[in-house]
């Protein structure tokens, strides 16, 4: 059996002293003959070797960074060497935040094998977590575009006295495009480890009825299309209301029915029913007449990965499913028989101590005067435009700006504006940092950030308000307001 080269053991200490900018200046005899000395990071592949050097900027700021793993490829190894680092500041009262000296300390692992493949899996997380939140980003930029142009659409609507069918299709759209914007944050707190605690209480039965109106495309215009029919049988019965997140619950019941949709391919009967089940829960079900499980399909359809379908199924939706019934104290279970269809039990408590659901109010537009005069600055195009038209509804007299550079541009040329309504996350300039250019040449003028992060907040003097994308331009008008009383 071939012997593998591993030159380093454990109690081999390795010690170094690098510069802000990730320049070597010291270093021991153990670190030299494992990371060389001619440059700091030029053994490390590319990918692990970024990852240092952001490491070594952040405890440059103050920041310690410890108990780091890095795939070495050392001199006399034939396989990936894995080093343990740890990265802190060395303070000193002559040196600004940013400049401090970067003192690395670790050691060789044992075990390089299992220590590389963690690393490896550890390493695409990382890169996969970053992947999804700029992707986030892009979607929400999407779903702001969407809700503007669809409140656009609503105020056309209006003025054409159209109707009741296409402003029913048009709050749907919205109601998607929301949730859809609910699912984006779901994920963006799950990859910075948030927990949403914002359950309310929820109309079952109200819930099941908007997933048929959101699914009717999939269980009545296309089957039709293809010449099969799929009957829809309801029996929506009103229950007192469980605690939870609306947007998870039409998730769910969306994902159950374009299962129950797949499982019908000739055509059947899709049943939806709300109902109580004794004096302490309700229950929702989804039944199909399609193509049933076999027992041991129906024992794995929570596992996760695990799919029917080939490749046009993930085999992670039911899984999902699962985990958002577990989290609203719920279980999900099934029925099913080869030839005689599925039916999908979800079990939910009544909510109890709370009060009974709210109709949210639409916010009239503010009355506190005329329009403003704002300055919109955001470097995505489509979102720009539908924000300017949105505010110069209500009256506003608008600006806009492509970026940070051409809005103190716009800011150095044009009369005074009220307020100014920034993106946050831009290139060349982001929001806060036009903000704290502003605060410093136009006291006085307030900034407000439009952000999909859900972790951003008005924590400094330069920000007077933060508002989430996709917004609602009720919610928006209504901060700008306040930010020009304030």
């Amino acid at each position: 059996m071939e012997t593998t080269t591993f030159p380093f053991v454990a109690s081999d200490l390795l010690s170094a002293v690098s510069t802000a900018a990730g320049e070597l200046l010291d270093c021991n005899e153990p670190w030299r003959e494992v990371f060389g000395d001619d440059e700091l990071w030029g053994r490390l592949p590319p990918e692990d070797a970024r990852f240092a050097q952001e490491y070594t900027a952040d405890a440059a700021r103050g920041l310690p960074v410890s108990h780091q793993v890095f795939l070495l490829d050392a001199p006399g190894s034939d396989i990936p060497v894995p080093v343990l680092l740890h990265f802190l500041p060395v303070r000193l009262p002559d040196i600004e935040p940013g400049r401090y000296p970067v003192s690395l300390t670790g050691e060789v692992l044992r075990e390089p094998a299992s220590w590389a493949a963690e690393q490896t899996r550890r390493r695409r997380m990382e890169m996969l977590g970053r992947m999804a939140m700029g992707v986030a980003h892009d979607f929400n930029n999407l779903l702001t575009t969407v809700l503007g142009h669809a409140e656009l659409l609503r105020s056309d609507l209006a003025r054409l006295e159209s109707g009741v069918e296409p402003v029913a299709h048009l709050k749907m759209l919205e109601r998607a495009a929301k949730d859809g914007a609910a699912l984006v944050r779901k994920i963006q707190q799950y990859i910075r480890n948030e927990k949403d605690e914002r359950a309310e209480p929820i109309a079952l039965h109200e819930i099941a009825e908007e997933v048929l109106t959101l699914t009717r495309p999939y269980w009545y215009n296309e089957p039709r299309r293809r010449g099969i029919a799929i009957e829809v049988r309801r029996d929506l019965r009103p229950v007192p209301p469980i605690l939870g997140t609306p947007t998870e619950l039409r998730e769910v019941l969306v994902n159950l029915v374009l299962n129950a949709v797949q499982a019908m391919p000739a055509g059947g009967t899709l049943t939806l029913t709300t109902r109580r089940r004794d004096t302490r829960a309700a229950e929702v079900t989804v039944g199909d007449t399609g193509v049933g499980m076999t027992e041991n399909v129906r024992k794995r359809i929570f596992e996760p990965l695990y799919t029917t379908k080939g490749s046009a199924g993930s085999g992670m939706g039911l899984t999902m499913s699962q985990g958002i019934v577990q989290e609203h104290s719920g279980r999900i279970d099934v029925e099913s028989a080869p030839g005689r269809g599925t039916v999908f039990r979800l079990v939910f408590p009544f909510a109890t101590n709370h009060p009974a659901p709210v109709t949210p109010r639409r916010v009239a537009p503010a009355e506190d005067g005329a329009g403003l005069r704002l300055l919109v600055v955001d470097d995505e195009p489509m979102v720009r435009t539908v924000t300017t038209k949105l505010l110069r509804m209500r009256g506003h007299e608008v600006e806009d700006a492509d970026g940070g550079p051409a809005a103190l541009d716009v800011l150095a040329a044009e009369p005074p504006f009220d307020v100014v309504v920034t993106d946050l996350s831009m290139p060349e300039m982001s929001g806060r940092e036009l903000a704290s250019v502003i605060r410093e040449r136009y006291e006085g003028l307030p900034v407000l950030l439009l952000t999909g992060d859900t972790d951003a907040a008005a924590d400094s003097e330069d920000v007077a308000a933060v508002v989430k994308k996709p917004f609602q331009l009720d919610a928006l008008d209504a901060a700008i307001r306040k930010a020009h009383r304030g």
